[in-house]
C-alpha cells in the first residue's frame, strides 16, 4: 500500500517505515524510498555539479513540491493515512510491534528484531508561497483555518506547526511543516495490532523525552520555532553573530529572527513522545490480554551507541567480524544492506556539531573499528551549527584500516543532491556478504541492555 500524497516522503517517519517495511519484505531501501527513483540518479550527478545558488533553486522547488493544497489538508483523515501505514508492512504475526517516537537507531532495532514500527508523528507538508522563512510570527497564523479544519476532522492528533529556517530554510520557501502526533491508537493502528501481534505479544513504546518551547495556536495546536539540529532553543530566539552572518549570507532583510512568545514547554514536534498515547496504549494492551514494554530515552541519538553495540554483539555471537562502523545521516539508512554487509549502524540525526561529538564519544569508548563509512545527509544550506567535511574527515581518520565517504562529495557538501543516489549505491559496492541473520528476541536485546546498563544512562527498557 502507498503512503497518501499528503505525508511526506521526504521525512525522518515516512522514509524509516519504508526502509523497515521493505526490510521485512526482504528487499533494501532505494533512493528516497522508491525504486523509480533510480532513474533520476544521472540527473541528480548532473545537478551536482551546478552552481551551489543553482543546487540550492533546485532543491528548493524538489523539495517544496511534497506541499500539498491547504483543501487537502484540511480534508485529511489521519486514520486512513494510519491504515496506509500499517498496510506497508508483510501481514504476518510478531512476536512484537513497536509504536512512538521515530529514531534511525530505532529502525535498525526494529530489523533486529523483525518487528514493525508504527510512527506517533508524521509530517503534512503544506504548500507555501507568501510566508518568508525568517517571519515566524506570521508562519504561526498563516495557517490557522486549515490547521483548525484538520483537528475537528481528525480529534486523535495534536498539532505540531514546526518552523525552522535554519535547517529547512529551501524547503521553507514553498512548503509549511505540520508535523500531527497520534494521542490515541485509533481503528487502524488498533486493528493492526489486533491482526498481526501473536496472543500475549508485546507493544514496546518508544518514548523519545525531547522537549522544545512552543506557542499554543489554540487547542491541540503548537507552534514550534526552531528544531533539533545544530542549535539550541535559546540560540534561535537570542540570535547572535553566527545568525547574523547565516542571514546575511542569504540576502535576508533581518539580522535576527523574532517568534512568537512562548508559552509552554512541549514535547518536539519532530522526535518528542506525546506521552497521552501511552495512556491509551496501556489501556488497550490490558482489554487484549497483550504486554506493554517501555523503551524510553532522553533525545533521538540517545539510541544510536547501544544499537550499534548492539549489532557489535550480536555479530561476534554469530562468529562474525564486528569492525565495520556504517555511520547513516537522518533519513539515509539502509537496514537490509546494513545486515548484508555485516555493518555495525551508528545513526546520526544530522551532520551538525552535537551528533559528531556524541560520535566521538561513541568511538572513544570502544576498541576502535578497521572500517569507517560515513553518510551525510545534504539539507542544502550551511546552516548555523554544521559540522563541516574537514570535520567528518576526522572521524575517517579515526579508521584503523579505511575510512571514506559514503556517498556524498566532500567538495560539495552540504550541497550535493547526489547523496541521495549514492548512498545506497556506496553501501553495494562493500564486497562483503554476510548471511542474513533470523530475529533477535526481544528477550535477548533486554538482557543485553540489563548487562550494560551503566553504559546508557539515558536508556530505559522497562515492563508496565
Amino acid at each position: 500500500m502507498k503512503l497518501p500524497r499528503e505525508i511526506a516522503g521526504f521525512d525522518s517517519a515516512s522514509a524509516m517505515v519504508v526502509a523497515l517495511a521493505r526490510f521485512l519484505h526482504g528487499r533494501d531501501t532505494p533512493p528516497l524510498g522508491k525504486p523509480a527513483f533510480r532513474a533520476l540518479r544521472p540527473a541528480a550527478a548532473v545537478a551536482a555539479r551546478l552552481p551551489v545558488n543553482t543546487r540550492e533553486w533546485i532543491y528548493s522547488v524538489l523539495s517544496g513540491t511534497e506541499g500539498r493544497p491547504e483543501s487537502d489538508i484540511a480534508a485529511l483523515d489521519t486514520d486512513t493515512v494510519a491504515a496506509s501505514i500499517a498496510g506497508r508492512y508483510p501481514h504476518r504475526r510478531y512476536p512484537a510491534v513497536v509504536i512512538g517516537s521515530t529514531s534511525g537507531a530505532l529502525t535498525h532495532l526494529c530489523a533486529a528484531l523483525g518487528v514493525p514500527w508504527l510512527p506517533q508523528t508524521l509530517l503534512l507538508p503544506v504548500r507555501q508561497r507568501r510566508v518568508s522563512p525568517d517571519d515566524p510570527v506570521r508562519a504561526a497564523h498563516a495557517f490557522d483555518r486549515t490547521a483548525r479544519a484538520l483537528l475537528d476532522r481528525n480529534p486523535d492528533v495534536v498539532l505540531h506547526h514546526m518552523h525552522d529556517p535554519n535547517q529547512d530554510r529551501l524547503t521553507l520557501r514553498r512548503m509549511a511543516y505540520f508535523r500531527v502526533k497520534r494521542i490515541r491508537l485509533g481503528p487502524a493502528y488498533e486493528k493492526f495490532l489486533t491482526d498481526v501481534l501473536e496472543p500475549g505479544g508485546v507493544i514496546l513504546t518508544a518514548e523519545c523525552g525531547q522537549r522544545w518551547p512552543t506557542t499554543r495556536i489554540g487547542e491541540r495546536h503548537l507552534f514550534q520555532f526552531g528544531a533539533v539540529g545544530g542549535m539550541s532553543p535559546q540560540e534561535y530566539r537570542d540570535g547572535g553573530p553566527q545568525v547574523a552572518d547565516y542571514l546575511r549570507r542569504y540576502g535576508a532583510a533581518v539580522t535576527r529572527w523574532q517568534a512568537p512568545p512562548v508559552d509552554a514547554d512541549s514535547p518536539e514536534a519532530e522526535w518528542g513522545f506525546e506521552p497521552a498515547l501511552h495512556d491509551d496504549i496501556a489501556a488497550f494492551a490490558d482489554r487484549h490480554g497483550y504486554r506493554l514494554r517501555q523503551l524510553a530515552f532522553g533525545e533521538p541519538e540517545d539510541l544510536s551507541p547501544l544499537i550499534a553495540d548492539l549489532y557489535r554483539w550480536w555479530y561476534r555471537q554469530r562468529g562474525l567480524p564486528a569492525d565495520r562502523l556504517l555511520i547513516d545521516s537522518f533519513m539515509l539508512l539502509d537496514p537490509w544492506w546494513t545486515l548484508r554487509i555485516g555493518a555495525v549502524p551508528y545513526w546520526t540525526a544530522f551532520p551538525v556539531q552535537p551528533s559528531l561529538a556524541g560520535l566521538h564519544r561513541y568511538l572513544d569508548s570502544g576498541d576502535g573499528y578497521d572500517y569507517l563509512h560515513v553518510g551525510l545527509f545534504c539539507h542544502g544550506v550551511n546552516s548555523v551549527g554544521a559540522a563541516t567535511a574537514e570535520q567528518w574527515r576526522d572521524v575517517l581518520r579515526r579508521a584503523r584500516v579505511a575510512g571514506v565517504f559514503a556517498g556524498v562529495s566532500a567538495s560539495r557538501y552540504p550541497s550535493d543532491p547526489h547523496t541521495f543516489f549514492g548512498y545506497q549505491r556506496a553501501l553495494r559496492a562493500i564486497p562483503d556478504r554476510r548471511p542474513m541473520p533470523g530475529p533477535l528476541s526481544l528477550a535477548a536485546f533486554g538482557a543485553f541492555l540489563s548487562n550494560e546498563m551503566r553504559r546508557y544512562p539515558r536508556v530505559r527498557l522497562e515492563a508496565v
